[in-house]
């Protein structure tokens, strides 16, 4: 009771039960969060292990029994499933590979060089990122079937690259900008030229930034409908997006969920796994290059 009455033995309870409320409040709220995350895609990998017979039982299963792993295979009979995660990965890649070559050089010329209209220059390029897709469709197509493109691959990687690149150059620029001049000026003193000096010390050390724009360059060109919708008309030529709407409608059943889930987990799958191995340098990524100096 003493110590009740005390004010500072009652000011510190207050304050701890204060921050043991607050601890079990964002854990709660987080739990829920979590929850609703991460259940579309426990159900997403279930319903792909179910069988006909046990799709639309009720109550529903929360966990297949039996395990069905035939919609696994079925995915790919009678469909080029195979070569579509193929052309994901190639238009994934290659747009990728030439986001980092074109937005590096570009972002490492904007936090170096000083001339005017910089900061315009910057403005424009994040107006261009902010663009919608659906606006610039028809043109690109017309533009796309002159050059005889349609059913290339390098008709998805030239938007997929235009619409990405601001995002990378905006990222790389604030890296850049964080590394002092100083180093490049060292380089110089021993005989590199401005270019080694780029890739062989100021790349490397950007390297946070430059696995950041990889990834998420990565993911938009595998998860991109629109332009592979519009400028795919081929099965063949189809990427895994588009390749799994073509599931509806077809084998025996209307609409063969088991089929259509197995192929979603296995599109999925590789997106997880960029994430997962590189989750450290995409939260350094995007945390070190928000703050100046």
């Amino acid at each position: 009771m003493v110590g009740w009455r005390n004010p500072r033995s009652r000011e510190r309870l207050i304050s701890r039960t204060a921050r043991v409320v607050n601890r079990l409040l964002f854990y709660f709220f987080l739990g829920i969060f979590i929850f609703f995350c991460l259940a579309p895609f426990y159900w997403l990998f279930v319903t792909s292990l179910k069988s006909n017979s046990t799709l639309f039982v009720n109550p529903p299963l929360l966990f297949p029994n039996p395990i069905y792993t035939r919609n696994y295979v079925t995915a790919f009979e009678g469909r080029p499933f195979a070569r579509n995660i193929f052309n994901s990965f190639v238009v994934a890649g290659l747009s990728t590979a030439f986001n980092l070559a074109v937005g590096s050089l570009c972002a490492y010329a904007l936090a170096r060089l000083r001339f005017k209209g910089k900061q315009i220059i910057l403005t424009i390029v994040l107006a261009v990122s902010m663009f919608p897709g659906i606006a610039v469709v028809a043109p690109l197509y017309l533009w796309l079937s002159n050059l005889h493109l349609i059913n290339t691959q390098p008709a998805l990687i030239l938007p997929y690259v235009t619409f990405s690149l601001p995002l990378c150059i905006w990222i790389l620029t604030a890296f850049f900008q964080e590394l002092p001049a100083e180093l490049e000026e060292a380089a110089k003193v021993d005989g590199a030229t401005p270019m080694q000096a780029f890739l062989r010390i100021i790349v490397p050390l950007a390297a946070p930034g430059v696995f950041t724009c990889a990834i998420l360059v990565f993911i938009y060109a595998w998860n991109e409908f629109l332009f592979a919708r519009t400028f795919m008309s081929r099965e063949t030529s189809y990427t895994v997006t588009v390749a799994l709407q073509m599931f509806q409608g077809m084998g025996e059943e209307l609409l063969p969920w088991g089929q259509i889930t197995a192929a979603s987990v296995i599109v999925t799958l590789p997106l997880v796994i960029l994430v997962l191995v590189f989750q450290q340098r995409i939260i350094s990524g995007l945390t070190a290059g928000a703050v100046k100096g």
